[in-house]
């Protein structure tokens, strides 16, 4: 109702901030990862005959033994009039109240011309809130958020440029086009972090820095060679500039299948898509652009970051959640707080406290069970039982202990420690107790449903070492360590055969049937289930990667049939490499890479961050 200025955010030009600042009011910027303040005031100070040739203008980076040289250059300004910039004075937590009388003392004295801009990063936590009161309330603070939404973004990361820019090339039309398309792959991948996990594995601070020098790079390129070097522009933006950041095998495979998607000769026909129903705009001014960004650009939807609307669903859920859970976890923690008819909160924590311990089972007992198998006779499977009881052993352990010290601290046996008032809070809160989580396998499951999960995981463990025949089909997210099953399947085709270990893989066949359908295990390799697909679903019926349904965030797989095969027998065309992680925060929970069939180009999956998973 008010008009599009209250609704579309681009960024205050600094200079009208500046007119409000004064000897007695510094400029104070508080970080946002990606954003650098520091060019404004260089810009506005060079405008202004303030700049390091004219020595009137200081920039210290603070840090261990910069605290005197900071104040020095503050002593000097404010008595000739010059510019100070103090970077990061977060990391000089001792020295702020020392700045803060300072501040005071030349907001009087000072020269007229003397100005003072500080930036720190802002606080992760309350307890590091260390910026004094006194800095804030006299400084204007500045802050630039980073964009939200692609339209945002996409503007953003055009206003880098201006008209000269795109003139300054004599391949005109080869650089207005890639430019375009750096500036759309640069706020889908800074953006596309919304998703979460299912967005990138690890956050990575892209900045407008990547973009700058990366046009820079495109012009040199187009200057000196006479065809377009696609290969080369393709791996110079996407392993050294952007992908310069990237720490993950599969996030750089991310990077470079944008690239070779949005980046290709048919862009100079104008046959490119960027997104659906957004194809590369045609030769124009820079103001054209800005204005084919407004008029053509889709409205926001994971479509244009090539990903699934159900992405969506879950980046909304997650952000929803967050939010309910720091409100519960703000409510007062009166004993009379547990609901019902007067149950106080000992009482709550004591009755959860039983229960667990009646259903907890008692510790497998080693030395039988590992009687049951002579030395000679233990295959890679049997290794992996072991291993996976005695990783058991551990964290039942701990269970037990801890519960029965907590127990005595409650009848008032003992004296409640920290440890006991943790623990006496997570049962309190329904989450997983951090000890209990160190000794186990990464999960994202509130406490009821993590200790049902790990009387299932018993059962099956019970069951297979009862007899230590193969399950009929192995449920691969039970385990500890899937990795090492995985392993074992190997290594048991490789003693078989006698084939070398390294000269072999895993060979994924998809079949029709589901755990209950199964009679009993293969003859060689194994079936496994409670698989779980997420950016995507799997086809019953072509056997291929199909289209997710709406609203079907991680549908079932069916059973899977693992065998090893050597490396040179892998059939690697029409698959999609898909890499498995034990849960949802993907990263470093990767298990292994499955081969699947799909007709598609392997292109749609990786932009829909499609994935394995073993629990959701």
């Amino acid at each position: 109702m008010l008009g599009t200025k209250y609704v579309e955010n681009r960024a205050m030009e600094f200079g009208k901030s500046f007119e409000e600042s004064g000897p007695a009011t510094p400029i104070f910027f508080i970080l946002s990862p990606g954003v650098d303040p520091l060019k404004d005031v260089e810009s506005l100070g060079k405008k202004l005959g303030f700049n390091g040739d004219n020595n009137n203008f200081h920039n210290i980076s603070l840090g261990q033994g910069q605290e005197i040289v900071a104040e020095q250059a503050m002593e000097l300004s404010a008595k000739e009039g010059h510019w100070v910039v103090l970077q990061n004075v977060h990391l000089v937590a001792k020295w702020l109240s020392r700045l803060e009388k300072m501040i005071e003392e030349f907001s009087a004295s000072g020269h007229e011309n003397y100005r003072l801009f500080i930036s720190a990063e802002p606080a992760g936590s309350p307890d590091s809130h260390i910026i004094p009161q006194g800095i804030l309330e006299s400084a204007i603070k500045i802050t630039n958020e980073p964009p939200t939404g692609m339209y945002a973004n996409l503007h953003k990361a055009l206003d880098n440029f201006n008209q000269d820019t795109l003139e300054m090339c004599a391949r005109e039309s080869e650089f207005k086009s890639i430019l375009f398309a750096l500036c759309y792959f640069h706020a889908v991948v800074s953006e596309r972090r919304k998703f979460g996990p299912q967005g990138w594995n690890r956050v990575y601070p892209y900045n407008t820095g990547d973009l700058t020098i990366s046009v820079n790079v495109l012009y040199n390129y187009l200057e000196a060679n006479a065809k377009v070097p696609w290969e080369d522009l393709r791996y110079l933006f996407g392993e050294i500039m952007y992908g310069g950041h990237i720490t993950d095998d599969w996030d750089r495979r991310l990077c470079r299948t944008y690239l070779e998607v949005y980046m290709h000769p048919d862009m100079l026909d104008g046959e490119l898509f960027l997104a659906p129903s957004f194809p590369v705009p045609p030769n124009s001014d820079y103001k054209g652009y800005h204005t084919y960004i407004d008029e053509v650009l889709p409205p926001e939807s994971p479509y244009l970051y090539g990903l699934h609307p159900n992405a969506e669903i879950e980046f909304l859920t997650t952000t929803s959640e967050n939010l309910f859970r720091t409100v519960f976890e703000m409510q007062p923690r009166d004993a009379g707080a547990g609901g019902g008819a007067g149950v106080s909160r000992e009482e709550k924590v004591k009755s959860i406290l039983d229960e667990i311990v009646e259903k907890l089972p008692d510790e497998f007992n080693m030395v039988e069970i590992m009687n049951k198998v002579p030395p000679e006779e233990r295959t890679p499977y049997v290794v992996v039982a072991f291993q996976e009881c005695e990783r058991m052993n551990i964290l039942m352990s701990e269970i037990r202990r801890s519960l029965k010290e907590l127990d005595l601290g409650l009848k008032g046996e003992l004296t409640i420690t920290s440890d006991m008032e943790d623990l006496s809070n997570s049962l309190f809160l329904d989450n997983v107790p951090g000890t209990w989580a160190a000794r186990a396998y990464p999960s994202l499951y509130n406490l009821a449903a993590w200790y049902a999960d790990l009387l299932q995981r018993v059962k099956e463990l019970e069951s297979w070492t009862s007899d230590f025949q193969l399950p009929a089909a192995v449920w691969l997210g039970g385990f500890f360590n899937p990795q090492s099953f995985l392993t074992a399947i190997m290594q048991q085709m490789a003693r078989k055969n006698e084939w070398p270990l390294d000269r072999m893989c895993l060979q994924c066949d998809v079949t029709k049937k589901v755990r209950e359908d199964m009679a009993g295990p293969p003859r060689e390799g194994a079936y496994v289930h409670g698989l779980y697909m997420e950016g995507a679903r799997w086809d019953m019926q072509t056997g291929l990667i199909g289209e997710a349904r709406l609203k079907e965030l991680a549908p079932p797989m069916p059973v899977i049939f693992i065998k090893a095969i050597p490396v040179d027998r892998m059939d690697s065309r029409a698959v999609y490499e898909c890499p498995v992680y034990k849960t949802k925060t993907r990263g470093p929970t990767f298990v292994w890479t499955f081969n699947l069939k799909s007709k598609e180009k392997p292109s749609k999956w990786i932009l829909g961050g499609v994935a394995l998973l073993l629990q959701v």
